[in-house]
């Protein structure tokens, strides 16, 4: 019976359909969309059909359709025509990418995720301690450009570990160099991104071939078996693709996916996290505070002014956890997609049903629940202390219609298309803050100019600023002082 069927809103273009529409504003479009038709509507964008379930009760049910809906072809169909590796769901790799995708729950949580965030932290600390000026002058460089420069190369060497000559202290300049331009590479190919996703083919986009490229060339097993401490993770790939047989640049582009997926959230979410916390003064003294109480007493009895964090320590701070979370909640603006493997009738949370085709897409858009105000009063503004109860603790009610909500902020995706990186994330969020904010003397150059995210990305994530601002830091006069006062 057709009637069961969501509305469908095709625009007055052929193929095109609401493309235009969407792409130009997507939460305004679906919250109007959802004003007019309810909480499921099917929309015709690019030549493709997406049912849209707004309502939040309902997410569940869509997350637990595994039977019906299929995230591995999206991904990685996706994956397959972005990076240009191996096609993993032709049935010659199924078998073995299924022990690849294993290898996340096993490396990324546990002890493994605990090694891996004790390296992130030695690294950050040695990539700050370069960069930090050696005189109290102030420096000036944009916010941006300071938090990409200091997490990728951190993060960089966390998973892929450090070359010879980067062991050595007279090697390091040539290494500088290569990390700059990696930086490059890196940045002009998830430029490209937005059109790469709606299948603009990378052929096409000289510049972000040419960057995906040159990154695959310095991740070829030839150059990676010479790297020392090369993460657990990135390890274990390799182990794997060499026993898949693929071609050397075909394994090389999956760890370019690998490098795409752990930094193209990751740095717009440290830069609005450090961006917050310095624009909001009850933030940055909440922050500060918590950063002296966990570091306090550490550098007096350690000559090498190394800083260890351990695990109870980084779950122990909950106002930046706070403050990552709602610049995260700000700042999401993933869409989740699902593939519909057979016809099938969908019941929403109301008992509504609708009706779904085999091929059709099943979309939610998290961006609703964020920023929705009876979920979360004045929704567009920051507040530090959102994610924490009276107690100062993790807060997990929020509420919709008098009822809790099971999904209140979803900025990882949820079910089988949930980050599995997601606790290394805001690990190293939470270590880049603290050790800035305990390094540096940190202040925006102009903190009442307001800075919106660039909406060109909606869809993908987080969304990274529409521009850089400045940023003046310099190092501080003593910490070990600071903290005896």
């Amino acid at each position: 019976n057709a009637t069961r069927e969501p509305p469908l809103i095709t625009g007055w273009l052929p193929f095109i359909g609401v493309t235009l529409d969407y792409v130009s504003n997507p939460l305004g479009f679906l919250r109007e969309t959802q004003k007019k038709y309810g909480n499921v509507f099917t929309c015709k964008i690019a030549g493709k059909y997406f049912t849209f379930v707004t309502d939040p009760f309902s997410f569940s049910i869509v997350m637990r359709q595994s039977k019906n809906l299929d995230f591995q072809k999206f991904a990685v169909g996706f994956s397959h025509r972005v990076f240009g590796h191996a096609d993993f769901s032709s049935s010659l790799f199924s078998e073995s990418y299924r022990e690849v995708h294993s290898i996340f729950r096993q490396t990324l949580q546990g002890l493994s995720l605990q090694q891996l965030t004790e390296t992130m932290l030695s690294n950050l600390q040695m990539v700050l301690e370069r960069g930090l000026p050696y005189e109290h002058d102030w420096l000036e460089e944009g916010l941006q450009s300071f938090t990409n420069r200091i997490m990728f190369e951190a993060g960089f060497l966390t998973l892929f570990g450090k070359d010879a000559g980067f062991l050595q202290a007279d090697g390091t300049s040539g290494t500088r160099i290569w990390m700059q331009k990696a930086v490059q590479d890196f940045l002009a190919f998830d430029r490209a991104f937005p059109l790469l996703a709606a299948g603009v083919p990378i052929g096409l986009c000289a510049e972000a071939w040419q960057a995906r490229e040159a990154l695959a060339e310095e991740l070829l097993h030839d150059k990676l078996h010479h790297r020392k401490c090369i993460s657990d993770l990135i390890q274990r790939r390799m182990d794997a693709f060499d026993r898949m047989h693929l071609d050397e640049t075909g394994k090389a582009r999956t760890h370019v996916c690998m490098l795409w997926a752990s930094q193209a959230n990751t740095l717009p979410a440290a830069f609005w996290s450090l961006y917050y916390t310095l624009r909001s003064v009850d933030a940055f003294t909440a922050a500060c505070t918590e950063v002296n109480r966990v570091f306090s007493g550490q550098l007096i009895n350690n000559q090498d002014q190394t800083l260890c964090l351990s695990r109870e320590q980084l779950d122990s701070m909950a106002v930046l956890e706070s403050i990552i979370e709602e610049a995260l909640r700000l700042s999401s603006a993933s869409m989740m997609i699902r593939v519909a493997s057979n016809d099938f009738t969908l019941t929403l949370d109301s008992g509504q049903t609708a009706d779904v085709r085999k091929g059709d897409y099943i979309a939610l858009y998290p961006q609703l629940i964020h920023l929705d105000p009876e979920i979360y009063p004045d929704p567009t503004e920051f507040k530090y202390n959102r994610f924490l109860d009276e107690k100062g603790q993790r807060k997990s009610n929020f509420f919709k219609n008098e009822r809790r909500l099971k999904h209140f902020l979803m900025p990882f995706g949820s079910g089988a298309s949930e980050c599995p990186g997601r606790f290394f994330a805001v690990h190293e969020i939470k270590q880049f803050l603290a050790l800035t904010l305990w390094h540096y003397d940190l202040q925006l150059r102009d903190p009442d100019a307001t800075l919106v995210p660039d909406g060109t990305r909606a869809g993908l994530g987080i969304l990274p600023p529409s521009r850089d601002v400045l940023l003046r830091y310099r190092r501080k006069t003593n910490t070990t002082t600071e903290q005896l006062r």
